[in-house]
């Protein structure tokens, strides 16, 4: 998808998030530095709803607002770690730390900073259902040094792993998956802010597709408007019937740039036996290469592409002219002079 994410651009406000009971919460919360923890299923919308609570509650969100995901330390090697510009300037000649030290350190720096607006700031650490416990001890103190100047949110899938030292200090926010119906006031939402053409069938089908998951339907009606430029059931379903399969997908294109056509050209057939159609095939190959590459490369793709979806349309066989498209892409741009 070319652009901006559409769950970046159209953030929710706190008055758009789609669970009431939620914004009810969130709004008793917004008067003093009252830490919190926001829990519910992977996609409910839960940073979404730290983020619309921050800027409601902050003059100067961007700085007084940091978020630390968990894996971007626990995942991550200290070289990442240290090299990170959100975490440099803490770090600066402390290459020794272990890494528990590390988050620490951070933690602490952040937490002691004076808000930039405001009497306090809010510090989000966000996946924290994989918190180890000795860290969440250095947690609990850190919280209760900062307690006057810094609120910190956890948001998280699993509340029952965080320390009962550390639930007890917290106010908690249960975000459960949205409705049906809720989701697709969502997608509504964001489609007339994009003026995307939709129908009430295609709106249902991606929230049906999504299952609860708000960033997976946004993200849904997103790839339809990608490829059809509008958020119909037709649109809707050729665009998220190949999403599960783009492993697939991406090799068919990192086969034919490497050279392999045969493994590419047995790939493609792979796909069409599966159900894809020639065309719906082409289209899910430019959605995954809009992911993969840019520039000249990317726009000759579509060009040779505007030629391929011509023939797919008069010819018989999709798989010979699918295998042309990529042995043509596959050559170097000089051998087409």
């Amino acid at each position: 998808m070319d652009g901006p994410l559409w769950t970046e651009r159209h953030a929710p406000d706190l008055a758009d998030l789609p669970q009431a009971e939620v914004r009810d919460r969130l709004a008793r919360a917004r008067t003093e530095p009252m830490n919190l923890v926001v829990h519910g299923p992977s996609g409910a919308g839960k940073t979404a709803a730290v983020r619309a609570f921050a800027r409601e509650t902050h003059d100067d969100p961007d700085n007084d607002l940091f978020e630390l995901n968990v894996a971007d330390f626990f995942d991550r090697t200290k070289k990442q770690i240290r090299e990170d510009p959100r975490f440099a300037p803490f770090l600066a000649g402390r290459s020794r730390m272990a890494k528990r030290d590390m988050v620490n350190h951070v933690l602490k720096e952040v937490a002691g900073y004076a808000p930039v607006s405001g009497s306090y700031k809010t510090v989000l650490l966000d996946n924290a259902e994989a918190i180890r416990e000795d860290f969440q001890q250095a947690l609990r103190r850190v919280m209760e040094r900062n307690h006057r100047t810094t609120q910190f949110v956890i948001a998280t899938r699993q509340p029952s792993k965080l320390i009962p030292p550390i639930r007890s200090r917290c106010f908690p926010v249960p975000v459960r998956a949205p409705t049906t119906d809720e989701t697709i006031a969502a997608l509504r939402r964001v489609c007339e802010a994009e003026a995307v053409s939709y129908d009430d069938d295609g709106l249902a089908f991606v929230a049906g597709y999504a299952d609860g998951d708000l960033r997976k339907a946004v993200l849904g009606a997103q790839a339809a408007a990608a490829d059809a430029d509008e958020v119909t059931m037709t649109a809707a379903h050729a665009a998220l019937e190949s999403v599960g399969r783009d492993d697939a997908l991406r090799g068919v294109l990192v086969d034919a740039r490497a050279g392999e056509f045969d493994d590419a050209h047995s790939a493609v057939e792979d796909l069409l036996e599966d159900g894809f159609d020639g065309q719906g095939l082409l289209r899910a190959l430019l959605r995954v290469a809009r992911t993969e590459y840019d520039g000249a490369e990317l726009a000759r793709l579509h060009r040779l592409a505007g030629e391929t979806d011509l023939d797919l349309a008069t010819g018989t066989d999709d798989a010979l002219h699918l295998a042309h498209l990529l042995a043509e892409w596959g050559r170097p741009a000089e051998a087409e002079a």
